[in-house]
This record gives structure tokens, sequence and C-alpha cells, in this order.
């Protein structure tokens, strides 16, 4: 879970020419913000990423919950980077405008400790339930919990739209738990 040091960030480089194309001046404050933030964070991360993702292992048995505010504004590679920046920025743009500044800003520090909530109690279900250590020792980072909460609170406030998920037209309102299901299945972790 180490990244590695000296190479071409062309994720990291993709999105940056993508926010050139959006323009400064059209991200609202809160957006550009979390995206500076994330970027800044993987370019000089507060500590290794084994030593800032959050688990069972680490935040239940270790008492390690600063993971909670650390795991989601890191990321794994600059790909991972890129894809959840993109999303934020999409995401952000359309609930910021809708919510105001002050009111997402709050909705993004509170999806950031809950979504790491969420995520250690699901793994220490499975621990139990499923008698498979292994649950508790999954660690996660990245932005991906807080961006699928938006989208759910994007589509409350947007309802009506369809979206495609592989190919099939479907209610955004049900698109994104088919799209959840469809990124656990193709990239898993």
């Amino acid at each position: 879970m180490q990244r590695r040091q000296g190479r071409v960030n062309a994720g990291l480089l993709l999105l940056l020419y993508q926010i050139s194309q959006v323009g400064l001046q059209n991200i609202p404050p809160v957006t550009l913000g979390v995206l500076a933030l994330n970027v800044f964070l993987f370019l000089n991360p507060v500590r290794p990423l084994a030593e800032v993702c959050i688990s069972v292992n680490e935040a239940i048995y270790n008492k390690n919950w600063q993971r909670l505010l650390l795991s989601p504004f890191h990321h794994a590679d600059d790909w991972h980077l890129y894809y959840n920046m993109i999303s934020m920025l999409w995401k952000g743009i359309m609930l910021e405008k809708k919510l105001k500044s002050v009111w997402f800003a709050y909705v993004i520090a509170v999806f950031s400790v809950l979504i790491g909530l969420v995520y250690v109690v699901l793994e220490f279900l499975l621990v139990k339930i499923l008698d498979d250590p292994s649950y508790g020792m999954s660690c996660g980072v990245g932005f991906s919990g807080v961006l699928f909460a938006l989208k759910v609170l994007n589509n409350h406030y947007n309802p009506g739209r369809v979206s495609t998920v592989l190919g099939v037209r479907l209610s955004s309102k049900y698109a994104c738990w088919v799209e959840l299901l469809a990124i656990h299945l193709i990239a898993p972790g």
C-alpha cells in the first residue's frame, strides 16, 4: 500500500488539466478546497498509507481513531486520486450551488467521518458473522465513500434523472446502488 516514488503522476496531471478546462472561477469554494486538500495530501501525505488507512483492527482494537479523519483524504495512487477528484468536481459543482457553501462544507465534514465509521462497523460485522478475521485487517483509504454519499444526496435533490450503468439505463436513484455493486465486482478493495 506504499506509493511508488519518482514517477510521473499522469492521473494528477490529467486532473489538473480537467480543472483548468472547467476554470477555477467556475468551481465553488468548498469544492475547490476539497480538491486542493486531496491533491496537497497526495503530494505531501501526513503519514504513509499503511498508517492512515482505516480498518477494524486499527480503529477498534488499537483505538487509532485519527484514521477516521485521515483515511478519506489519502489516495492509493494518482489514478485513484484522479477518479475520485473528477467525481468530486462534478458532484461539488452541482451540490454546492444547490446547498450553498457553508451547508455543503458541513455535509462533506460529516460524511467524511461517518463513512469511516460505517466502513468499520460493516467490516466488524463481517468478521463476526462470517467468523473471518481477514475482514478486520482490510484497510481502506480514499474519498469514494464520501462521493457515493454525495451521489445519493444529488439523486435526492435531482429526482427523475436517468443514468447508464454498464450499458443499462436505470433511474438515478437505483443506478448509484448498481454502480456501487459493479465497482465492487470490477475492482474489489
